[in-house]
């Protein structure tokens, strides 16, 4: 039989060509591309205006720093010192309000004639007492959480809660307005305020935890009260239960208002009890899945539900690889109704963006170095970009990811 050597080491070639080819093809088409990272500006630790006090950090002790971004400008709250900043994507500061019995004056405030010399900037005095979350609207009205003191707060006993906790309203100039409470201006204080936000029609909602759950409170433009819807953990919609016969755990993960309509978006993500198979006996509980639920908040009606991928996680031991599953964070919805999730890797931190209807979902990763950040807080834009307050050992820096620029292109499709 004869055998034809060099046409067969022809066809072996080829054939590793294409097999090459394909396994790179195949490689590329599942990598998860990285996204641009632009480092905007940094501030420096101190109790001056353009600084931050965060010399707590070495303390294992609660962070009460925060950042949003509105229209390019970024906004501060450092509950340390007691001040909100608002600073140009430059890091040129714009605005003050602080607590003078923590901060000393700002030198461009101390005379007239510096004031008339700096009057870009403002400074507003305003006692501060326990700074939390911060929202700012389209008119760039701030809206910032504030504990009162000890002989303001009241205790809801019926439901076991300390109500100690306003919303403090600043309008564009400075100038305070009111405070928010549950039941709009000058109301009652809330239980621990979560989170703020503020729709496309400047609209403030505010979501805060109970012992049951969540509550949320949705307000008009005016600062009046539209809606409050409670969320007991006991009572959350739970459509997996009959596919498992073993039991099952829901907790409820975050409550994100819609910037355009009338919706809230529940997530919530499920746990299944298991069984160790040798004594039969309850061995712990895994995470199965989670779900975004929109409720409509002028029904009370859950509608159908949208499922989240589920984040794989990789270890490897030698030549021991596990794959187990975790939950995405819910970061936040943009005024086009993208999703976005966020969880931590080994080399920063992995997005997810699902589109409303669920037909396109994007995979990005965000570069960062978890051993040099003491502490980190992100936020969303209405646009789509992703704002990041980083603290090191020698400052803060203050970065974004342009994730708008990439839902634009695909909008344009």
């Amino acid at each position: 039989m004869y055998i034809d050597f060099k046409k067969n080491c022809f066809y072996v070639l080829v054939l590793a060509i294409l097999l090459g080819f394909f396994l790179v093809s195949c490689d590329k088409k599942n990598e998860v591309v990285s996204l641009s990272q632009d480092s905007l500006f940094a501030l420096e630790y101190g109790n001056f205006e353009n600084e931050v006090n965060l010399f707590s950090l070495s303390q294992p002790s609660d962070v009460h720093t925060y950042i949003t971004m509105q229209d390019g400008f970024f906004y501060i709250v450092n509950g340390e010192s007691k001040k909100i900043l608002e600073l140009s994507s430059y890091g040129d500061l714009i605005s003050i309000y602080y607590n003078e019995g923590t901060n000393p004056t700002p030198e461009f405030a101390e005379d007239d004639f510096a004031q008339v010399a700096s009057s870009t900037k403002k400074a507003v005095s305003y006692p501060f007492n326990s700074l939390g979350p911060i929202t700012v609207d389209s008119h760039k009205y701030i809206y910032v959480v504030d504990t009162l003191p000890e002989a303001r707060q009241e205790m809801d006993t019926e439901n076991r809660l300390l109500l100690s906790q306003v919303v403090l309203r600043f309008s564009n100039n400075g100038e305070f307005i009111d405070y928010i409470g549950q039941r709009g201006p000058g109301g009652e204080p809330f239980p621990y305020i979560r989170s703020l936000y503020t729709t496309q029609n400047n609209e403030l909602v505010v979501v805060c935890q109970t012992n049951t759950g969540m509550i949320v409170y949705w307000y008009d433009d005016t600062g009046y009260l539209r809606h409050s819807v409670p969320f007991d953990s006991s009572q959350l919609p739970n459509p997996l239960a009959e596919q498992t016969p073993m039991e099952m755990f829901v907790m409820l993960d975050k409550v994100i208002p819609s910037r355009t309509e009338d919706k809230l978006y529940v997530k919530i993500d499920y746990y299944t009890s298991t069984v160790d198979t040798a004594s039969n006996v309850q061995s712990g509980i895994d995470y199965t899945s989670s779900l975004l639920f929109p409720l409509d908040v002028n029904t009370g009606n859950y509608e159908k539900p949208l499922t989240i991928p589920v984040y794989q996680q990789e270890d490897t031991d030698g030549l021991t690889r596990v794959v187990y599953p975790l939950p995405y964070e819910f970061l936040g919805v943009t005024e086009s109704g993208w999703f976005f999730f966020i969880v931590p890797d080994d080399t920063g931190y992995h997005i997810q963006m699902i589109q409303k209807d669920g037909l396109r979902i994007l995979n990005r990763h965000l570069e960062l170095n978890h051993k040099d950040v003491l502490y980190h807080n992100f936020s969303l834009s209405s646009e789509g970009i992703i704002s990041v307050l980083l603290a090191y050992t020698d400052n803060v820096t203050v970065s974004w990811w342009r994730t708008d620029s990439l839902i634009d292109s695909i909008l344009k499709e």
